[in-house]
């Protein structure tokens, strides 16, 4: 951002330090859901959430410093966050069936 009004850079500027602020404070808050998280559900979406708004702040960082292979990485990140997800509700779907298998074969002995 070297070229440009004085002014609207400065504005800029603030509106992309502010924005990463409170990215930051959405992040933790994504962090501990996925920490507390009273069920597996909750704490996947928080996961999810968390990747996403990663992906927002490095599309911010490729902004603020002018570099466009941020992008890229952002890309990139993006389908690692999806395939992450999609491997995170597999796993959790098999180990739910487990369960339910179990769970049916208690109830046939008994």
């Amino acid at each position: 951002m070297n070229s440009g009004i004085p002014a609207i850079e400065s504005a800029t500027d603030t509106l992309l330090t502010v924005t990463m602020i409170v990215l930051g404070i959405f992040l933790f808050a994504c962090l501990l859901r996925s920490v507390i998280g009273p069920r597996i559900a909750d704490r996947i979406v928080a996961v999810n959430m968390m990747g996403t708004m990663i992906m927002v702040i490095i599309g911010i960082l490729a902004i603020y410093l002018g570099e466009g292979y941020l992008v890229d990485i952002c890309i990139i990140y993006a389908m690692l966050s999806f395939l992450a997800v999609v491997v995170i509700c597999k796993v959790y779907m098999g180990v739910y069936r487990e369960k339910q298998i179990k769970k049916e074969e208690e109830e046939k002995n008994e």
